[in-house]
């Protein structure tokens, strides 16, 4: 951020963080999966690496001749 773009927010930079009296904090661990990339993707990994199988792709992604199988 530019030095001129944080002046915008002069006022406010030092105000208190707020908490919230009504809601509880989210736990760390739901506020992280959250946030993380393909959370709902959950068995992804697994379903790309069997079908990486099927089709003879190797971990590097190479592909072994039939006679290698």
């Amino acid at each position: 951020m530019k030095r001129e773009e944080c002046r915008d927010y002069d006022d406010i930079i030092t105000l208190p963080h707020h908490v919230s009296d009504v809601h509880p904090p989210m736990p760390r661990r739901d506020r992280a999966a959250q946030f993380s990339s393909f959370a709902a993707l959950t068995g992804y990994e697994a379903v790309v690496a069997e079908t990486a199988r099927e089709f003879g792709e190797t971990e590097t992604g190479e592909y072994e001749a039939e006679s290698e199988r």
